[in-house]
């Protein structure tokens, strides 16, 4: 007899986790959150979850609260007698921390890993980490799904000429090589120097983009500083248009005003993150079909690369 599967979903993802059990063939699973009057939270499950594999999704944006929320859940499912919990968090907060860049500093990721693993989860899922070694942090199972799976086909659908991609800055290059790869196109790179986290204080572009379509290749954009600043100077450079595409969309402060005001033609994201605000030059592609394929393959014990490779 095939293990029940149930999907739920918390406060930070509820539209992404419909989406999921809907592509994976079932309803999302009845979840309480109360919260009281100092706003501690409390979660409950509304139908019975042992013995069945429980999937919890949740991304953690803005991190602190939803992490909270996130790990009561899977103590709750656990205590609640399922056979197994994992965690679907399409979006994984701190993981820009993912090492001493400077003394004495946290390391976050490792940090949440360690909360994440210490509830009792027993399986982690999640999409584009900011850096891949992040998995080693944990000592479960980690899915580490590949926003490109999805992103990559629209590109393709917008027949380019002349396309090349960039990387906002030198850190990114493996990702955008990998993804300029299924084009088998070239890349080029915008070298920044940053003051401080969220401000720049100069870019040049390494490579030639006069005459090309341009496409900005990333895992996150938050304030939206770094992406509009390279879009300006790649069209200075002479770029014939220049697109984004980025798994995360955080778009933090001023981020949307910036977008608007920018030289993108279109900023391209997934709905790890739901967005807080209508833009016009905003396209959502969703990964609920590549997160419910993921989950099916986790149950049916088949491989989760093939999925994206």
């Amino acid at each position: 007899m095939a293990q029940l599967v149930k999907i739920f979903a918390g406060n930070a993802s509820p539209e992404l986790g419909k989406q999921i059990a809907e592509a994976y063939g079932t309803q999302l699973g009845d979840l309480s959150i109360q919260r009281f009057a100092d706003m501690e939270l409390g979660p409950s499950f509304n139908e019975s979850v042992r013995g069945c594999a429980v999937f919890l999704i949740q991304s953690t944006n803005p991190p602190a609260e939803n992490l909270m929320e996130l790990m009561l859940m899977v103590d709750a499912a656990k205590r609640a007698s399922a056979a197994s919990v994992t965690v679907v968090m399409p979006y994984y907060g701190y993981a820009r921390q993912d090492r001493k860049d400077k003394p004495r500093v946290s390391i976050g990721a490792k940090v949440v890993a360690d909360i994440i693993q210490s509830v009792g989860t027993d399986r982690l899922m999640t999409c584009d980490l900011h850096a891949g070694q992040i998995q080693g942090f944990f000592d479960i199972p980690v899915d580490h799904l590949d926003g490109a799976t999805v992103l990559a086909p629209y590109i393709q659908s917008l027949n380019l000429d002349d396309l090349i991609f960039a990387s906002p800055d030198v850190g990114g290059v493996v990702r955008t090589r990998g993804f300029a790869k299924k084009f088998g196109a070239e890349i080029v790179v915008c070298d920044k120097m940053r003051l401080r986290a969220n401000e720049i204080a100069s870019m040049q572009v390494i490579g030639d983009v006069t005459g090309m379509n341009v496409v900005l290749v990333d895992d996150i954009v938050d304030t939206a500083g770094t992406i509009c600043k390279a879009a300006e100077l790649l069209m200075e450079r002479g770029a014939k248009s220049v697109r984004a595409v980025i798994t995360h969309a955080v778009l933090s402060g001023p981020a949307h005003e910036r977008i608007r005001n920018s030289a993108l033609q279109e900023l391209i994201v997934t709905d790890t993150i739901a967005l807080r605000e209508e833009n016009p030059k905003i396209k959502v592609i969703s990964l609920a079909h590549l997160f419910a394929s993921a989950i099916r393959n986790v149950v049916t014990h088949e491989s989760i690369s093939s999925l994206f490779v």
